[in-house]
C-alpha cells in the first residue's frame, strides 16, 4: 500500500489526524518568471523535489506537504515535470507553463555599461561565476511561510521581466523589481534571513545577498552603503543597507530580486 492510500484509508477509518499545517505561500502564477506552488499530498517524511537537477523547496507537514517551484524567464512553454521522491519510491508530477509576453522598456546609460572593455568584460566574467555559486545556496529548514515585505517604501519605478533595451541595444530581460527612494532610505530585510554574499559588482553595484531557506534568496542591489556582513541573521524589517545608485543605474533606486530554486521570479508574488 502507498504511503497516500495508507493515509487514505486511516482517514476512512475513522482515525482522527492532526490538521495539515498550511504554508503561507506565494500567488502562484505559472508562466516564466512565475511560481508554481503544487500540492505533494500527505507523507510522514518531507519528499525531496527536483527540477532538472535543481532541489525544490518544499514546506509543509506530514498531512499536506506543498513544493514551490521557480520558472525561469527563459522557461519554455508546456508541461514541466517535477521529480519527488518518498523514501525510495520516485514519481513526477506534471505541471503546465503558460505563456506571457512582459512590456517593453528603454533605457540609457553609460556607455561603458553597455559596450564592455575587455577588462570589465572579465570582470563580469569573474562575478557572473561567483553569483552563480551564491544562487546555489541551499540552507535547512524550509520556512513555513513564504510571504514578504516590501524592502523599503516608494513606488515600483520598472518591474519584473520588462524586456530591457540599454541605449537601442537588447539584453537580458529585468530580473527585479526597481523601488524608487532617495539615497540613503534605509533596505530592510523582507523576511527572515541570513546574509550569505556582500560585494560590489559592475552592473548591480554594491549589492546583498540574503538567505531565507530552502533556496529562496533575496538580492538587494545599486545600495550606496551597506551594514551587514556574511554570517549576519536578520529578522524581517531588520535594517541591511542604504538605496544608492551604483553600479548600471539611470538614477537612485533599489533593485530587489527574488531567487527560488537557482532562478529569478517576480517578487511582486511574494508580497
Amino acid at each position: 500500500m502507498t504511503q497516500r492510500r495508507a493515509w487514505l484509508a486511516a482517514v476512512a477509518g475513522g482515525l482522527v489526524l492532526p490538521l495539515a499545517r498550511a504554508i503561507e505561500a506565494p500567488q502562484p502564477r505559472v508562466v516564466p518568471g512565475g511560481v508554481a506552488v503544487i500540492p505533494l499530498g500527505p507523507s510522514p517524511t518531507r519528499p525531496a523535489a527536483t527540477l532538472g537537477a535543481v532541489p525544490v523547496l518544499v514546506a509543509g507537514d506530514a498531512q499536506a506537504w506543498t513544493a514551490v517551484v521557480g520558472i525561469a524567464l527563459s522557461a519554455t512553454t508546456g508541461v514541466q515535470r517535477l521529480r519527488v521522491r518518498r523514501g525510495t519510491a520516485t514519481d513526477e508530477v506534471e505541471f503546465e507553463v503558460e505563456p506571457h509576453q512582459y512590456a517593453l522598456q528603454e533605457l540609457k546609460v553609460a556607455p561603458r555599461h553597455v559596450e564592455l572593455s575587455k577588462k570589465d568584460l572579465a570582470r563580469h566574467e569573474r562575478e557572473r561565476v561567483h553569483q552563480a555559486k551564491v544562487i546555489a545556496t541551499w540552507s535547512e529548514p524550509a520556512p513555513a511561510s513564504l510571504k514578504m515585505q516590501p524592502p523599503i517604501d516608494g513606488p515600483r519605478s520598472s518591474s519584473f521581466g520588462l524586456r530591457r533595451v540599454f541605449n537601442n541595444q537588447p539584453r537580458n530581460p529585468h530580473s527585479g523589481m526597481d523601488i524608487a527612494a532617495p539615497v540613503g532610505t534605509p533596505v530592510r530585510s523582507p523576511a527572515p534571513a541570513r546574509v550569505i554574499d556582500t560585494g560590489d559588482y559592475f552592473f548591480n553595484g554594491l549589492t546583498v545577498w540574503i538567505d531565507h531557506g530552502a533556496g529562496w534568496l533575496s538580492m538587494m542591489c545599486h545600495l550606496s552603503r551597506i551594514d551587514v556582513k556574511v554570517g549576519d541573521r536578520l529578522a524581517t524589517g531588520a535594517r541591511l543597507a542604504e538605496v544608492g545608485a551604483t553600479g548600471r543605474v539611470t538614477g537612485p533606486h533599489l533593485h530587489w530580486s527574488v531567487a527560488l530554486n537557482r532562478v529569478m521570479v517576480d517578487p511582486a508574488l511574494f508580497l
